[in-house]
C-alpha cells in the first residue's frame, strides 16, 4: 500500500488534542474524540491493507497480518506496563497495587476497555485517582478489533465480495444504535460495540476507495473543509457528558475525519494533503503511539505536587518529557522490532510474544502484591485509663487547622452513666464519612478499649443533593440524606462513652443552596452546615456520649489537569469548616483533637508524617499510618476521655 505523509498528519493531531485535552487546555475541551479520529485511520489501514493484500496475492495470510501487528503495537506496551509496575511500587500506596495489577493484566491481554468499563471495587475504586493505565482501554479496542475484522472480510470475500461495504454500513449503524440506547455512560465510552461505529466508517472508506477511481474530487475537497472545520469546532467544545455525543455525536466526529482522510488520500497534492504532510506533524504522527502511550502515565507522574509547577509551566514539562520518552521508544524499540529479520518470521512472532507476555506478567505479581503492614508499636493505655478526673486532657485545641498553635480547653466534666459495671471496657465510637471510616478501621485492636468505626463511604452530614466534584456534576450516594437514622441506629447498639466525628470530604464540596452553588466559608452556606453539625452531635450523644470533633486534615485528592487544587482541596475550605469545629465544640461543650496538625505537621498537606505514609490516595488513611502515627497519638486521649465520659 502507499504511504501517505498526511495520515501520520492526522494521528499527528489527533494525538496532539488527546494529550491537550489530558493537560487541561480548555481550547481542547473535546480533545478526547483524538480517538475517534485514531479508530476511523486504524480502520482504513487496516482495510486497505487487507484489500489491497488479497488483490495482488488473491488470498490474505491471517497469520502474517496477526503477526505484524503483534510486532508494531506489542513491545511498546509491554516496556510501558513494566515502567508503570516499578513506578507504583514506588510513587502508588499500598492498597492501590492490587487494582494496578488487574489493570496490567487487562491491558496485556487487549480488554482494558472492558476492564475500566466496570473496574469494580465500590466507593473506594469508583472515587479513585484514574489509574495509570486507564488510556489503555482505546489500545484493548483495537486490538479487538485487528483481531476479528480480518477473519470477517476473509469471510465476506470467500462468499460475497461485493458485500464488504454492506457489512460495514451495517456493522456502523448497529454500533451507533447500542451508543444510543446504553444507559450506563461507562458502558457506552468504552464498549467495543459501542465504539466500533469509527472503526467502521474507516473500514468503509477502504472499501470504497480500494480500486476505485474517485472523480468529484472539487466535491471531495468541499466535504474535507467542511470536516476540517466540524472537527476543529467538535475537539474544542465537546464535554464528555455532553448527551448528545452518544446520540449521534461520535458518529459525527468520525465522518468528519473521515472526510478529511478521504480527500489527503484521493488527492496528495490538494492543499489538505499538504497541510497535513508537513515534517514537524508527519515526524509527530510517526511516534504517536508512543505519545499516546506514555503521555498519560508521565501527566500523572510529573505533577504539581512533586514539580512545583501549575498552567502552562507544568504541560511544558510533562509535552517534553512525553516527547523525549515516546522518541526513545520509537527509535530503541518500535523501529528495530519491526525491522528484525528474524522477527518477520510468522511462526517465531506468537513464541516471543507469548514469552515477552510471560515475563512481563512475572513482573505484575511481585510488583503489586502489597506489602505487610508493619505491626502497630504497642500503646500503654495504663495511665490514660487511670488519669485522675481533674487533670488537664493533653493536645486538645479547638485551633482553625495545623497552621495555628493548640489552645488548652478544660475537660468536660464526667457524665452519670447509670446501668455501667465496674470493669466494662470503654466504648468509642467514630462517627464520619469514609476518612473516618479509614481511621476507625485501621486502628489497632486493643484489649482495654472496645473502638467501632461507625465511619460511612460516600456520605458526610451534608444533603443537598446538587453537588459539583473534581469539577464534575455529582449527587449523593443513596443512603445519604438519611444519615442522622443510621447513627442514631449505631449509637443504640454501641451506647459509646466516647462519640468521635471527623468529616473531611462532603461538607467541603460546592452544593446548590437557595439556586446557587454555594460553599463552606459563605455565610448562607456556614448556616447549613451548623445546623446539621449540631444535628450530628446531638445524635451521638442521645446516649449521654462525650463529642469529640476532630479537624479535618488538608487533603490532595486529585490535581485538575492544569495542577492546581479543586476547591474541595483547598486548605481555605478546610480551615474554614475546622472554624465551624470549633464554634460547635463552644456551644455542646465537646472536646476538640487538633487531627490536622498531628497528619500534616508543617501546616499544609503532606504524604508521609511520623516517617510513614500516611495518605493512600490523598484523602483516606493508610493502614501503617493510622497504626504507627495516628494511634499512639489518638487512642490515650480517647482513652482518657472515655473514662471520664463513662464514669
Amino acid at each position: 500500500m502507499r504511504y501517505h505523509p498526511s495520515i501520520d498528519g492526522v494521528r499527528a493531531l489527533a494525538v496532539t488534542a488527546v494529550v491537550l485535552f489530558h493537560g487541561g487546555v480548555a481550547a481542547a475541551g473535546g480533545g478526547f474524540l483524538g480517538v475517534d479520529a485514531f479508530f476511523v485511520v486504524s480502520g482504513f489501514l487496516i482495510t486497505s491493507l487487507l484489500l489491497a493484500e488479497h488483490r495482488d496475492t488473491g488470498r490474505i495470510d491471517l497469520p502474517a497480518f496477526w503477526a505484524r501487528r503483534a510486532r508494531r503495537l506489542l513491545p511498546a506496551l509491554l516496556v510501558l506496563l513494566a515502567a508503570v509496575l516499578a513506578a507504583g511500587h514506588w510513587l502508588l500506596a499500598p492498597e492501590e497495587l492490587p487494582a494496578l495489577r488487574l489493570d496490567a493484566f487487562a491491558a496485556l491481554a487487549y480488554v482494558a476497555n472492558w476492564r475500566m468499563a466496570d473496574r469494580g471495587g465500590g466507593y473506594f475504586a469508583g472515587t479513585a485517582a484514574p489509574s495509570p493505565l486507564q488510556h489503555t482501554w482505546s489500545l484493548g479496542i483495537e486490538e479487538q478489533f485487528y483481531l476479528l475484522w480480518p477473519l470477517i472480510v476473509v469471510a465476506v470475500l470467500l462468499l460475497a465480495r461485493r458485500g464488504l461495504l454492506a457489512v460495514c454500513l451495517t456493522g456502523a449503524a448497529a454500533s451507533a444504535t447500542a451508543l444510543f440506547l446504553q444507559a450506563d455512560p461507562d458502558r457506552a465510552y468504552y464498549g467495543t460495540d459501542t465504539r466500533a461505529v469509527a472503526l467502521l466508517i474507516g473500514a468503509a472508506l477502504a472499501v470504497v476507495l480500494s480500486g476505485r477511481t474517485v472523480r468529484a474530487r472539487r466535491l471531495l475537497g468541499v466535504l474535507a473543509a467542511a470536516g476540517a472545520l466540524t472537527t476543529g469546532w467538535l475537539w474544542s467544545t465537546a464535554d464528555g457528558d455532553d448527551q448528545w455525543l452518544y446520540r449521534g455525536g461520535f458518529v459525527v466526529a468520525a465522518l468528519a475525519v473521515a472526510a478529511v482522510l478521504a480527500h489527503a488520500v484521493i488527492s496528495p497534492g490538494s492543499p489538505t494533503a499538504r497541510l497535513l504532510a508537513v515534517a514537524p506533524l508527519v515526524w509527530l504522527g510517526r511516534i504517536s503511539y508512543g505519545v499516546y502511550l506514555w503521555h498519560w502515565p508521565l501527566f500523572q507522574w510529573v505533577d504539581a505536587d512533586r514539580t512545583g509547577l501549575t498552567g502552562p509551566a507544568l504541560l511544558g514539562v510533562r509535552c517534553a518529557a512525553t516527547l523525549v520518552v515516546a522518541t526513545v521508544s520509537y527509535v530503541l524499540i518500535e523501529q528495530p522490532v519491526r525491522r528484525a529479520r528474524r522477527l518477520r518470521r510468522p511462526a517465531r512472532t506468537p513464541i516471543l510474544a507469548a514469552a515477552a507476555m510471560a515475563a512481563v506478567a512475572g513482573v505484575v505479581v511481585p510488583a503489586t502484591v502489597p506489602p505487610p503492614v508493619p505491626p502497630a508499636p504497642p500503646i500503654d493505655l495504663d495511665q490514660a485509663l487511670t488519669v485522675p478526673s481533674t487533670a488537664p486532657l493533653p493536645d486538645t485545641s479547638p485551633a482553625l487547622g495545623a497552621s495555628r498553635p493548640p489552645a488548652a480547653t478544660s475537660p468536660p466534666a464526667p457524665v452519670d452513666r447509670p446501668g455501667r459495671r465496674a470493669g466494662d471496657k470503654p466504648r468509642i465510637s467514630i462517627f464520619g464519612d469514609s476518612v473516618a471510616w479509614s481511621l476507625g478501621t485501621y486502628l489497632p485492636e486493643q484489649t482495654r478499649l472496645e473502638v467501632k468505626a461507625r465511619g460511612v463511604q460516600g456520605c458526610g452530614i451534608a444533603r443537598l443533593p446538587d453537588i459539583r466534584y473534581i469539577g464534575e456534576p455529582h449527587t449523593n450516594y443513596p443512603g445519604c440524606d438519611t444519615w442522622d437514622r443510621r447513627w442514631g441506629r449505631d449509637v443504640g447498639r454501641d451506647d459509646p462513652d466516647v462519640a468521635v466525628i471527623l468529616l473531611d470530604r462532603w461538607e467541603l464540596m460546592d452544593r446548590r443552596l437557595a439556586g446557587r452553588y454555594r460553599h463552606v466559608g459563605q455565610p448562607d452556606y456556614d448556616a447549613y452546615l451548623r445546623r446539621e453539625l449540631d444535628l450530628a452531635i446531638g445524635v451521638v450523644t442521645r446516649r449521654g456520649a462525650l463529642p469529640v470533633l476532630l479537624t479535618a486534615p488538608y487533603t490532595r485528592r486529585a490535581e485538575r489537569p492544569d495542577g492546581g487544587l479543586w476547591p474541595e482541596d483547598e486548605p481555605e475550605r478546610v480551615d474554614a469548616w475546622n472554624g465551624l469545629l470549633r464554634d460547635a465544640a463552644v456551644r455542646h461543650h465537646a472536646v476538640v483533637l487538633d487531627l490536622n496538625r498531628r497528619v500534616c505537621p508543617g501546616g499544609e498537606f503532606t504524604w508521609r508524617a511520623g516517617g510513614v505514609r500516611i495518605r493512600s490516595d490523598g484523602l483516606h488513611f493508610t493502614p501503617a499510618g493510622v497504626r504507627r502515627h495516628i494511634a499512639p497519638w489518638l487512642l490515650p486521649q480517647l482513652a482518657r476521655l472515655a473514662v471520664r465520659g463513662g464514669s
